[in-house]
């Protein structure tokens, strides 16, 4: 049987998620602490509505989908993940088996609570007012920021 070398890409998106107040809904993993909500794209679902279920699963939320805030890319994992802004709708903050925690947070806060480097760095340039779309490349074991850019 021959090896298929084609290239192969994992897709997942986030959510920066405000309520009325301002703040920033996170969850936690038991993988990478702290972060925005979301997760893998599955076969032959749009982004959009993958990023709509992966917030519902994770923290019970239902969402509005808004513009592309920035893309980031594993170099080490060849995962590659789109971050939306999104507009509460309904639901209430709630764990999952996923993620044991789950909270609003003020900005800074929210900047304390982030520990994974690259979620940082991305969470600092977002809570810039209306920073541009940005384009991130990394590689993730040790950390390395290897291109940010605006697109």
């Amino acid at each position: 049987m021959m090896q298929d070398d084609s290239p192969r890409h994992i897709v997942a998106a986030s959510a920066l998620i405000r309520n009325d107040k301002g703040e920033i809904a996170l969850v936690r993993t038991e993988r990478r602490g702290w972060e925005l909500p979301g997760g893998q794209i599955e076969s032959g679902e749009s982004l959009i509505d993958g990023l709509k279920r992966e917030v519902h699963e994770e923290c019970g939320l239902d969402v509005d989908i808004g513009r592309l805030l920035h893309v980031r890319s594993n170099l080490s994992s060849s995962i590659v993940i789109f971050c939306f802004e999104a507009t509460y709708v309904s639901g209430e903050l709630r764990p999952s088996e996923e993620t044991p925690a789950v909270r609003w947070a003020d900005a800074q806060t929210a900047l304390d609570l982030i520990r994974h480097p690259i979620l940082l760095v991305c969470l600092r340039d977002l809570l810039r007012s209306e920073s541009p779309t940005l384009y991130y490349t990394y590689r993730s074991r040790p950390f390395e920021l290897v291109e940010t850019r605006e697109i």
